[in-house]
């Protein structure tokens, strides 16, 4: 188990962490955010990440590991709550290689 503990390594370096807290914490987030979303940003879990990354480093520390591990978990599951945009396909369309009829007139 110790062994385990001892090779694992957070999901991203600290410094990601850091430099998405920067991001987040920036002026042009701030009003991309609250235009689009129509709130402000919370940057709060970045710094936390960037805090037990930081102590992972430094003590090992399970806790921290598994804050780091439960975090970036809800990050993947809130990713992949959102469907795609477009339809994926499964093989190119029957006809993908006959040339386009841009140059005819409409």
């Amino acid at each position: 188990m110790e062994e385990e503990e001892a090779a694992w390594r957070p999901p991203r370096p600290c410094d990601d962490y850091w430099n998405e807290w920067k991001h987040c914490k920036s002026i042009q987030n701030f009003f991309h955010n609250y235009y689009t979303y129509g709130k402000v940003p919370s940057c709060i879990q970045w710094k936390r990440d960037y805090k037990h990354c930081r102590e992972w480093e430094k003590t090992k520390s399970s806790l921290a590991k598994d804050s780091l591990c439960k975090s970036e978990r809800e990050r993947v599951a809130e990713k992949q709550k959102h469907a795609p945009v477009w339809e994926l396909r499964k093989r190119p369309p029957a006809d993908w290689y006959l040339p386009l009829d841009e140059d005819k007139p409409k």
